[in-house]
């Protein structure tokens, strides 16, 4: 699908026949898997987007769930109205409010806050379970929730900080080499085959390149904690490492996972890259990996896909037979595509 404004989530119906995608207003469409798309249909367009396109994902009975975040504005600035919020959408119908992520985080505040209110909310990962809940990562308070059809929701887990070195060439930074002790920002979730659920980071300001982890929390869990000191204690267990600025994850078959990286050289490096930023400059190069598992529930190898092709990814999906689709830029004009 081409000739799309600023396309992010993208998710595939359970017999991979359909391929769900949202664009900036955000509207989200459904379109055949297979071969010249002509058949388009509109599933319904959520409030709130602020700009940047809610993340999607469709369950085992074809229900399609929006996520909206907290919008494009800085630090502090008010969310659009609709935003931070998770919609069920129902073909022909208005979509419906599920639950209201922000009002419940006002009142779960991040105990490893770093910066801005330890109660800010930015919704930005989404996954369906079998069981007709949904996973939400929420790139603000640094936590994974897990919602309820009634609205209910409870904590999954949440992840700490993680102590980095600040890169060279970044303005409003400190010296190159300090440790600084930079939040997790969890952007992104997905349900492995083996059952399990995967978190991953963007890294917080100074967004240093390879600190971004892939962590694995066991089904069923509440309030576990990611922790990058003692990586492989609890519920919550480092999966993978070395990563830049993950923005989407899907699991796939055999235990793969479809990894996003917005920016390869990290979102910072991007933001301060040009005022405005290009959507489509060396900076804005991003990647999309196939991580393969390994041993003892740990990652194996990883192989980058399309490799110097995307610009800003912001969305990742991996059907049953191993087809992997990808959607960006996430600003500007862009596109769905399958990756061969």
């Amino acid at each position: 699908m081409t000739k799309l404004n600023g396309p992010r989530g993208v998710a595939l119906t359970k017999d991979g026949s359909k391929v769900v995608y949202s664009v900036g207003d955000g509207t989200v469409y459904q379109a055949s898997a297979y071969g010249t798309n002509k058949h388009i249909k509109k599933l319904g367009k959520v409030q709130g987007a602020g700009g940047i396109a809610p993340a999607v994902d469709t369950n085992a009975w074809g229900t399609t769930y929006a996520l909206t975040g907290a919008g494009v504005g800085g630090p502090g600035s008010k969310p659009p109205k609709g935003g931070q919020t998770l919609y069920k959408l129902r073909p022909g119908k208005s979509p419906v409010k599920v639950a209201n992520i922000a009002k419940y985080q006002a009142h779960d505040p991040d105990p490893y806050n770093r910066a801005d209110s330890p109660t800010e909310s930015n919704p930005f990962g989404v996954a369906a379970l079998k069981d007709g809940t949904v996973l939400v990562s929420d790139a603000a308070n640094n936590d994974l929730l897990r919602v309820w059809p009634n609205g209910h929701i409870q904590t999954v887990a949440r992840l700490k900080p993680r102590w980095v070195k600040v890169p060279s060439g970044l303005k409003g930074a400190p010296p190159a080499g300090s440790n600084f002790l930079a939040e997790a920002v969890a952007t992104s979730v997905t349900v492995g085959s083996d059952g399990y659920y995967y978190v991953g980071e963007l890294r917080g300001f100074p967004a240093t390149p390879g600190t971004s982890e892939i962590w694995r929390i066991k089904p069923g869990s509440k309030g576990a904690v990611c922790d990058p000191k003692h990586p492989y204690k609890g519920n919550c267990q480092r999966y993978a490492d070395g990563y830049t600025s993950i923005v989407d994850l899907a699991g796939g078959p055999h235990g793969t996972l479809a990894v996003v990286q917005l920016a390869r050289n990290s979102w910072l490096k991007w933001e301060q890259s040009g005022n405005p930023p290009s959507p489509t400059g060396s900076a804005a190069i991003g990647s999309l990996y196939l991580q393969y598992p390994g041993k003892h529930h740990k990652a194996g190898y990883k192989k980058e896909l399309v490799r110097g092709k995307l610009h800003l990814p912001g969305g990742t999906a991996i059907s049953k037979h191993g087809v992997v689709y990808v959607a960006g830029p996430v600003f500007g004009p862009g596109s769905v595509s399958k990756v061969k």
